[in-house]
């Protein structure tokens, strides 16, 4: 599995695999990509974790928001996530002095 974390406010857009872009038609499915029931804030900003597949490669991601027109500067139209992470370097950032870790709906084994 990979992981990455995402901002309250921001959702998930294309997906891209081994063989490009992820295509419904191809896979005859969707990519297996879950937030998960954990998050952490990193200076007054809240961030989900989620999880993906093996398959997938990269990860766009774009604002929930409408665009502001008063203020142009400031619109993001989407990010493309490249480095997604392992478990491993997940538990290194829950790690982190600066961070705070929250669990929502803890499920028992």
């Amino acid at each position: 599995m990979k992981y990455f974390f995402l901002s309250d406010g921001w959702k998930v857009g294309r997906v891209w695999g081994v063989g490009g872009e992820w295509s419904y038609a191809a896979w005859r499915r969707h990519p297996d990509i879950v937030q998960l029931d954990l998050c952490l804030w990193d200076h007054k900003e809240k961030m989900w974790l989620y999880r993906v597949e093996e398959a997938v490669l990269m990860v766009e991601v774009k604002p929930t928001a409408p665009a502001d027109p008063n203020d142009p500067a400031k619109n993001i139209g989407n990010v493309v996530l490249t480095r997604l992470i392992d478990a491993e370097q997940v538990l290194e950032r829950l790690g982190t002095i600066a961070t705070r870790c929250e669990m929502g709906n803890p499920q028992l084994m």
